[in-house]
């Protein structure tokens, strides 16, 4: 039988036993993988697990799932609230102008994957790699799956409070990445008349702007009313409270 890369010889990236994920899970009774199949590889692994599943009504059926898994990731929102705003990058992403995107160039939060590192540990790295910027305390907002259907990425979000002396870099990403990173600082109502008029539509960065204002540092203080911390201007724009 020749030797199939990744499973049982090293791949490009030295992996093996690429096929061995989901293999022996029992955390929930009503599934039980039968097989695990590695159908493609690239720098990240496309799966088709077959299962059995216990439908409600008791009946047990067999299905099949393919997954895409591209580790797991961390993504942060800095912000300086005496200046009312957000760092956020814009960069150009292929699937996104594949499918409708006018050009493909996307503003969003930092965001990378974790690699070997920590979420903690990682959201530092892209902050200073993407935004040249050097966070002190980070709040970790929540975790959460973002396309559970098919990705198996689970997302770690943050913020951060920033102010103008903690930019030590340029930013842009890494070029040996293919990275093209532009560094956008962005009045916090703006960013969300953005949300609004359709020029941010990547989830974790509508996410983590609704949790600033929500829950997070751009929210009502106390005994003040609104559910965002803005009030329209005359234009239909939005500026701060101050």
């Amino acid at each position: 039988m020749t030797a199939r890369p990744g499973v049982d010889v090293p791949d490009h990236r030295g992996r093996t036993g690429l096929d061995q994920a989901g293999r022996g899970l029992d955390r929930n009774p009503a599934i039980v993988v039968r097989d695990v199949e590695l159908t493609s590889q690239g720098w990240h692994v496309l799966r088709r697990t077959t299962l059995d599943h216990r439908r409600r009504d008791g009946r047990w059926e067999t299905q099949q799932r393919e997954t895409y898994d591209r580790g797991n990731g961390a993504v942060v929102l800095p912000y300086d609230v005496e200046r009312g705003v957000v760092l956020l990058t814009r960069q150009f992403r292929y699937p996104a102008y594949v499918n409708d995107h006018p050009d493909g160039m996307l503003v969003e939060a930092a965001a990378g994957l974790l690699d070997l590192d920590d979420p903690v540990t990682a959201v530092r790295r892209e902050s200073a790699e993407e935004l040249g910027v050097t966070l002190g305390e980070l709040v970790h907002v929540l975790d959460a799956y973002m396309s559970p259907g098919s990705v198996t990425e689970r997302l770690h979000f943050f913020a951060a409070p920033y102010t103008p002396a903690d930019r030590t870099g340029a930013g842009g990403g890494l070029e040996e990445d293919g990275e093209d990173i532009e560094v956008l600082e962005v009045l916090f109502a703006e960013a969300l008349a953005m949300v609004r008029d359709g020029r941010i539509v990547d989830g974790k960065t509508i996410l983590l702007l609704h949790w600033a204002a929500l829950d997070g540092p751009f929210a009502p203080r106390q005994g003040e009313t609104g559910t965002t911390g803005v009030t329209a201007g005359e234009s239909g724009a939005y500026a701060r409270r101050t």
